[in-house]
């Protein structure tokens, strides 16, 4: 195998939203050279009086260090968007370059809606890298911009070797009943067209590659049955 290749994903629940049974998540990924890339970072230690719905777990940097990793090991921090959720402790990883789309890190410097996680996610300009739509970061590991639920998220795909290619929508689909070509659009949504554009993005994605397994964020009915630090998918 390359020495460069994609080695392990590991998943970490981190938090939930007890009042809807919605759980919080992070995700590692593992570099066969021992690059260790992390896909957002959960809630922050201190929740704003905004995020009430939400409720701490198990911190993602006591996760980490329950498999031998403090956050200076981490390198790589992709950045799906800066929602509280998914933005709360990215200040903890002080040697990680920071990766997000331009488009959104752009439009959080005056949206309100991330205000509350901008001590997070407001880092030095030269740890933050500003990309451009879909991308490949990684080799085995790919960028994809699927706007919508917030300008310029995105969506991550994973090649691993033996489990073969898994697809991290993260906020762009939450739920697995959501991942259909069907409208969804209850009109509640003043985005929903974006969202849909993304939707169908992504299963066409899907189909065209044949992937066999799709991690929805925040659905509790599919994380019951998956594989949770400190296991693995490789």
């Amino acid at each position: 195998m390359s020495q460069n290749a994609v080695k392990r994903l590991y998943l970490m629940q981190v938090g939930g939203m007890p009042e809807y049974q919605i759980p919080i998540v992070c995700y590692l990924v593992q570099m066969e050279d021992g690059h260790n890339v992390l896909i957002d970072t959960g809630l922050p230690e201190i929740i704003p009086e905004e995020g009430s719905d939400f409720e701490n777990g198990q911190d993602v940097t006591l996760q980490l260090a329950s498999i031998g990793l403090t956050p200076d090991d981490i390198d790589t921090v992709i950045s799906t968007h800066y929602d509280l959720d998914h933005a709360g402790r990215h200040a903890a990883f002080r040697a990680a370059q920071y990766v997000v789309q331009r488009v959104h890190h752009l439009d959080a410097a005056t949206n309100p809606r991330f205000a509350a996680t901008r001590p997070e996610w407001d880092q030095p300009p030269e740890r933050v890298r500003l990309v451009d739509g879909d991308m490949e970061l990684l080799p085995g590991l790919e960028l994809i911009e699927t706007s919508g639920h917030v300008p310029g998220h995105q969506s991550v795909l994973v090649r691993l070797p033996n489990t073969g290619t898994v697809l991290l929508p993260i906020d762009a689909v939450s739920f697995g009943k959501d991942f259909t070509r069907d409208e969804q659009d209850d009109g509640s949504n003043p985005d929903a067209e974006a969202i849909r554009v993304s939707t169908i993005k992504l299963l066409d994605l899907v189909e065209r590659e044949q992937i066999g397994l799709v991690i929805f964020g925040h659905d509790q009915a599919q994380w019951a049955g998956l594989k949770t630090l400190p296991e693995y998918y490789d």
